[in-house]
């Protein structure tokens, strides 16, 4: 496929504005880790209201589940912010040079990254969240085997976050001295 040919992808991605790119990576940072916080939430809060019914004492031990769950979606902010603090304004001349293409691709990826991952934390979370409260409400001597657990699939969003910011060191602006 010829570069020269108007309708092929890569004609597409080498004329978006790497800020483009940086904007989508940012959103989905945060809009995704939100999106696995609220659905574990949904998932270990359902569990919880239908366990307590049955064991009252577990409603305030088991939300911490939830607090798990929320720390997904501030994992998703932090690195927002990061991500942002990363944008450099360049000239227009500059827009697509090699360096912003890649530092565009960079803060695109690592908002990638990191939205996935705290989405599957979120799910991971919520699902573990909801067999504590379960168990929980059954045998009260489960609770802190099960957290214990849970506390380790929280680890998996902190790893997404961790390799989002190694990601978006690459992302370096051309100076504006030329």
């Amino acid at each position: 496929m010829a570069l020269s040919n108007a309708s092929s992808w890569l004609h597409a991605l080498l004329y978006i504005s790497p800020y483009t790119f940086s904007a989508l990576g940012i959103a989905l940072s945060i809009g995704v880790s939100v999106l696995g916080a609220s659905w574990g939430i949904y998932i270990t809060g359902s569990s919880l209201i239908g366990a307590a019914i049955k064991a009252p004492r577990i409603t305030s031990k088991n939300l911490i589940s939830v607090i798990f769950c929320e720390a997904v979606a501030i994992y998703g902010v932090i690195v927002a912010i990061i991500l942002q603090t990363k944008l450099e304004s360049v000239k227009s001349s500059q827009q697509h040079f090699p360096e912003s293409m890649r530092a565009g691709y960079a803060l695109f990826a690592s908002g990638i990254i990191v939205g996935f991952a705290n989405l599957v934390c979120g799910l991971c979370v919520g699902i573990i969240g909801s067999s504590c409260a379960l168990s929980d409400a059954q045998n009260s001597t489960l609770f802190v085997k099960i957290l214990v657990i849970e506390i380790f699939g929280s680890a998996l969003g902190l790893f997404g976050v961790i390799v989002g910011i190694i990601m978006s060191a690459q992302a370096s602006w051309p100076s504006s001295r030329i």
